[in-house]
C-alpha cells in the first residue's frame, strides 16, 4: 500500500472508509522467463494480459488491485483498496476460465491484502483505514473483527500479512507514511487475537512482509527508503537480529508487497512503474518482470502471486486506465510465501 493522492482520499475520507491519510525479456532460453539460470545476468521477463478486473471508480478517481492469494480449491482472490461502499472489495477470479466475481463488500473497509490462514481456513484482510484485522468464511461471508485497538499505546495502518506455520500473524504496520517519518513497525499477532507484540519499530513505511522459504525470518519492503530489510527470527517468534538486506534503485518508483518463492527469490512488487523486480536471498538482482510498453494507463504492479506447486505467477497491476491480472513464468515454483502479502 502507498500514499494515495489528494482526489482519492477526499473521496474516501467523505465516503466514511478513511480516518487518515493513506500513501499503495529473457536475454537466453532454457529457464522460466527467459533466463539461463538464476544467477544469470538480469533479463527481462514479459507479462501477459490475462484480463480486467476493474475500472477506475467514480467516486475514488482511481482503482488500485493488491493481496492476490491461492486459495487451495485453486481460486484467486484479490482485493480493491479504493473501491468505494457497495463496489466489490473482495473478488474472486479464475484465472483458467477468466471469469472473476464479487465475494464481498462492505461500507467501511479499506482493504490492503489478503491471506488464508493455515490454522483456521478463513480469509484475513488488513483494513488500512481503521487498524484493524478482518476475517471473511471463503465464501466471502461470515464477516469478523479478528483484532482491532492500539499496540504498545498506537493504533496501527496494517498494510501486508505473512503467516507463520503455527498460523500466528505478522504485519507490516506503515505508521509514520502519511508524515514521512519512520514510525513503521513490525507486529506479531497470535492466531487467537489475543496477544499482539512490536518485533520491530523505527522503520520507514513497512510495506511488504513474506517470510522466508525456510521460515528462518522476514523480508521487509521499506517504501520510502526504497530498501529490503531482514529480521532473522528465534524459535519463539522473536527477532534475533535486523539489518538492510538490498537496496532497490526504483528510479520514481517506490517498493510495495514482496513474495517468496521455494527457492528463496524474492519478487518485488513496485508502485509508480508497472513491474517486479527479482532478486535471490544474497541479494543479486536476477530478473525485471515488464508490463508491455504497449499497455497504457498502469502505473503500479503492487503485488504478486504464484501458482502452488507450480510456477505460473499472476500480478496485480494498475492506473488509471483500470485494474488488471497479468501472468508470467517464476524463477521458482509457488509456496504460501508466494502469495504477496
Amino acid at each position: 500500500m502507498r500514499r494515495l493522492p489528494p482526489r482519492p482520499l477526499a473521496a474516501l475520507a467523505t465516503a466514511g472508509l478513511l480516518a487518515s491519510a493513506i500513501a499503495g525479456c529473457g536475454t537466453e532460453s532454457g529457464a522460466p522467463g527467459g533466463l539461463s539460470a538464476p544467477g544469470a545476468a538480469t533479463g527481462t521477463i514479459r507479462a501477459q494480459k490475462v484480463m480486467q478486473l476493474t475500472r477506475t471508480h467514480e467516486e475514488t478517481g482511481m482503482t488500485l488491485l493488491e493481496g492476490p492469494a491461492f486459495h487451495p480449491d485453486g481460486g484467486l482472490f484479490v482485493v480493491d483498496v479504493t473501491a468505494p461502499p457497495g463496489k466489490p472489495k473482495v473478488l474472486r477470479v479464475d484465472v483458467r476460465r477468466k471469469t472473476v466475481r464479487a465475494v464481498h463488500t462492505d461500507g467501511r473497509g479499506a482493504y490492503t491484502s489478503a491471506q488464508f490462514s493455515p490454522y483456521d481456513g478463513r480469509l484475513y484482510l488488513t483494513d488500512y483505514a481503521h487498524g484493524e484485522i478482518v476475517s471473511l468464511a471463503p465464501d466471502g461471508g461470515d464477516p469478523r473483527t479478528f483484532f482491532t485497538g492500539e499496540v504498545d499505546g498506537a493504533r496501527m495502518n496494517p498494510d501486508d500479512i505473512a503467516f507463520d506455520e503455527e498460523g500466528h500473524l505478522y504485519i507490516s504496520d506503515s505508521r509514520g507514511l502519511s508524515e514521512g517519518a519512520a514510525h513503521g513497525r513490525v507486529v506479531r499477532i497470535d492466531r487467537d487475537g489475543g496477544k499482539a507484540t512490536v518485533l520491530a519499530d523505527g522503520l520507514a513505511a513497512t510495506n511488504g512482509v513474506s517470510f522466508d522459504e525456510a521460515y528462518r525470518g522476514l523480508w521487509i519492503s521499506e517504501l520510502t527508503e526504497n530498501r529490503i530489510s531482514y529480521l532473522r527470527l528465534g524459535e519463539g517468534g522473536e527477532v534475533t537480529s535486523r539489518h538492510t538486506a538490498i537496496r532497490v534503485d526504483g528510479g520514481i518508483a517506490q517498493t510495495d508487497s514482496i513474495a517468496v518463492d521455494a527457492d528463496g527469490n524474492l519478487y518485488q512488487g513496485l508502485h509508480g512503474r508497472p513491474a517486479i523486480v527479482v532478486y535471490d536471498r544474497h541479494g543479486e538482482r536476477l530478473a525485471t518482470v515488464e508490463v508491455p510498453a504497449r499497455a497504457e494507463g498502469l502505473d503500479s504492479a503492487t503485488n504478486v502471486a504464484i501458482t502452488p506447486g507450480g510456477t505460473k505467477a499472476y500480478m496485480t497491476v494498475s492506473g488509471p486506465g483500470g485494474g488488471y491480472l497479468y501472468t508470467f513464468d517464476a524463477l521458482g515454483k509457488g509456496t504460501r510465501q508466494s502469495n504477496g502479502g
